[in-house]
């Protein structure tokens, strides 16, 4: 009977997966690269070969170009709702439930609703609809990616508050990179192209510095060919081989060093296209008696961040991280373990290095990879 079940609740899965929309994201390195336009142009491109294509929402951002590459298109009118005062728009998700078009435009994946609406992101807005049959044609710029913020912010000085878990990046069918070169992007700035005449001058000294925009076109690139090689990965066959990637995040009570982990791994992770986990030992020294409860709820939080960006967390009580970390690594099939590298004082130096010891020796032994990350 277990079996049947089993059965049944695998081919019911199959189902609902070939019932899914398709699902494709423009990605850019900065606003104004072209991410909207060309999602325009696509959408005229499906209208003229007769797919049922609608706007569900862009945002123009009263780009002359791109308003005047929306007219034609057929348009679900946006759902009207009043907060503090003031008349605001937002995407109709009923409405483009009920009308079913083949595909619909969703603008601005990062996008944080309005309080008080069905879903906190547009993002979930996009698998609701996804789920239901509706291919979506979306669009995010790199900074935006969860598991980028922290060199986002490293670049820029920017902390982007609007993030997408990177599993949404994963979720996608096609990913496609509008690439400008640096020059051609300030160009369009001074043009006003962009923001209105009054933000130019304060873009440029802050964002759209060059060395801002080449690294974070890098960002853009290497994201877009990490894609590829996850499709790649699971269209090609390796030699008849199916070694399956699982990767371990080990972290501590320290709260910016395990976030900066976290990130890593789950990018690791994303790249490879392989599983991955988060592990928190907690020592007699870590005791919940004894963590300030900042600590705690930084802690807490940690696990929360994992959780969105596809982890699973895994928590265990024991005196010897090396021998928790490795009962792990047996229990969950773990090919390569992630840490944070130690930040050893003299006082800590001699007990430290002995754990990391330890810890190596077990892994070398059990032919796992170690991955230490700054």
């Amino acid at each position: 009977m277990d079996n049947d079940r089993k059965n049944a609740e695998y081919f019911l899965s199959l189902i609902k997966k070939s019932r899914k929309g398709k699902f494709k994201i423009y990605i850019g390195m900065s606003a104004g690269v072209g991410k909207t336009y060309r999602m325009l142009q696509e959408a005229h491109a499906l209208l003229r070969t007769g797919i049922d294509v609608k706007i569900g929402y862009i945002e123009t951002h009263h780009r002359a170009e791109t308003h005047e590459l929306s007219i034609g298109l057929p348009t679900i009118p946006r759902r009207k709702s009043f907060y503090k005062g003031k008349e605001l728009e937002e995407m109709d998700v009923q409405a483009i439930l009920n009308v079913r078009p083949e595909v619909v435009l969703v603008d601005e994946l990062a996008h944080s609703n309005i309080e008080g609406s069905k879903n906190e992101k547009r993002w979930q807005d996009v698998i609701e609809i996804l789920e239901a049959g509706i291919s979506v044609i979306s669009a995010v710029n790199i900074q935006h990616i969860e598991s980028l913020n922290e060199e986002v912010r490293g670049i820029t000085g920017i902390e982007v508050k609007e993030r997408i878990p990177d599993r949404v990046i994963t979720m996608a069918d096609e990913v496609v990179n509008i690439d400008l070169t640096a020059e051609d992007l300030i160009i369009r700035l001074k043009e006003g192209k962009i923001y209105p005449q009054d933000k130019i001058k304060t873009a440029l000294a802050n964002f759209f510095q060059n060395n801002h925009i080449l690294q974070l076109r890098q960002l853009a690139l290497k994201e877009v060919a990490s894609h590829v090689v996850r499709q790649v990965d699971h269209v090609v066959p390796r030699d008849g081989k199916n070694k399956h990637d699982r990767f371990l995040a080990c972290i501590g009570s320290d709260a910016k060093k395990a976030k900066n982990v976290i990130r890593k791994t789950a990018r690791l992770a994303s790249y490879y296209g392989g599983d991955w986990f988060v592990l928190y030992v907690q020592t007699p020294r870590e005791d919940v008696h004894k963590i300030p409860l900042d600590k705690q709820r930084m802690l807490i939080n940690n696990f929360k961040l994992a959780t969105e960006l596809g982890g699973k967390v895994l928590q265990v009580k024991d005196r010897k991280v090396p021998n928790a970390i490795m009962e792990q690594v047996t229990k969950m099939n773990i090919t390569t373990v992630c840490i944070g590298k130690p930040k050893l004082s003299l006082i800590r130096i001699i007990w430290a290095t002995g754990v990391f010891n330890e810890l190596l020796k077990k892994l070398s032994s059990a032919n796992i990879d170690l991955v230490i990350l700054s």
